[in-house]
C-alpha cells in the first residue's frame, strides 16, 4: 500500500507533464477543446451561465464543481464584480469566488472577458491541475490535499488564508496536530492557535512547504489505519523499519 507521501511525489514529480498527459485523455480532451472553441464567443455573464459545458468546465476548474447548480447564486457573484469592497465575491470568505470573478470580470473587460488569455487558456489550466488532483485523490484523498496544499502555498499570506478554505485548513490542522473541535472556538483563538506553530512566511521557501507537506502525510498515515507505516510494517509491505517510525511517531510528538 502506497503512503500518502509517496502518493503525493508521484504527482507532484513533474505537473506539466502530466497535466499535459490528461489534456490527451478522454473526456478532458473534448472539453477542453470545446471550451477553446467557444469561449471567446460568450457575449455575457448570462449566455456564459446558460452554456451548460462551458458554465461546468470553468466551475471545475476553480473547484467549484459542488457549486454548478447554483446558477443564480454565481450570476449575481459575476455582476456584482471585485472592484466595490461590498461585492458579494469580496465579502465571501471562500477565495476561490474572487479568483472566479476576477478570471470572467465582464463588468471590467466587458464582451471581450472571454477573449483573453486567463480565460482561454489560463482557465484551461485550472481545469487540467484540478483534473490531476481529482485523479490523484482516487487513490489518496491525503495525497489530493497535499497537492492542493502545494498549489495554493504561495497565497497563504496569513493564518486566515488557512482559515478561510476548508482544503487548506484541514491540512494545517492535521500537520500541526491541532484538536478538530479548536473550529467552535473564537476566530482569534483559532488565529493564534496556528501562529504559534506554524510560521506561515516559512510556507514560501520550497524545502520548508516540502517538510510541511512532508509531515501531514506522515500525520494523515497515522490517523488512517489503512495507509498506517505500521500497518504496512505488519504487512510486511512498504519497506519501513522501526527507525522509520519512531520519526515518524516523533512528528507526532514534536520530538
Amino acid at each position: 500500500m502506497t503512503t500518502t507521501y509517496l502518493a503525493y511525489r508521484i504527482a507532484a514529480a513533474d505537473i506539466p507533464a502530466a497535466t499535459t498527459r490528461l489534456a490527451r485523455e478522454a473526456p478532458a480532451a473534448r472539453e477542453i477543446a470545446y471550451w477553446r472553441d467557444h469561449i471567446d464567443k460568450v457575449p455575457d455573464i448570462e449566455s456564459f451561465v446558460a452554456d451548460r459545458r462551458l458554465f461546468s468546465f470553468a466551475m471545475k476548474a476553480f473547484g467549484l464543481s459542488d457549486m454548478t447548480y447554483a446558477k443564480a447564486f454565481i450570476t449575481k457573484v459575476l455582476k456584482d464584480g471585485i472592484a466595490a469592497p461590498a461585492a458579494l465575491a469580496n465579502k465571501l470568505s471562500d477565495p476561490r469566488y474572487r479568483d472566479f470573478v476576477k478570471t470572467f470580470d465582464f463588468n471590467t473587460y466587458g464582451t471581450v472577458t472571454t477573449s483573453l488569455s486567463a480565460a482561454r487558456e489560463g482557465v484551461v489550466e485550472r481545469y487540467l491541475r484540478q483534473t490531476l488532483e481529482e485523479k490523484t485523490g482516487e487513490r489518496s484523498d491525503g495525497a489530493r490535499l497535499a497537492l492542493y496544499f502545494q498549489r495554493k502555498a504561495a497565497s497563504i499570506a496569513s493564518p486566515m488564508s488557512l482559515l478561510a478554505d476548508a482544503a487548506l485548513f484541514k491540512v494545517a490542522r492535521v500537520a500541526l496536530d491541532l484538536p478538530d473541535s479548536m473550529v467552535k472556538a473564537p476566530l482569534d483563538t483559532q488565529v493564534a492557535m496556528i501562529k504559534a506553530k506554524l510560521d506561515v512566511a516559512s510556507l514560501k521557501d520550497p524545502a520548508k512547504l516540502d517538510g510541511f507537506l512532508k509531515r501531514f502525510c506522515a500525520m494523515n498515515d497515522l490517523a488512517s489505519p489503512s495507509t498506517a507505516p505500521a500497518v504496512m510494517l505488519a504487512q510486511g509491505g512498504g519497506g519501513f523499519g522501526m527507525d522509520a517510525l519512531m520519526s515518524i511517531a516523533r512528528l507526532k510528538t514534536g520530538g
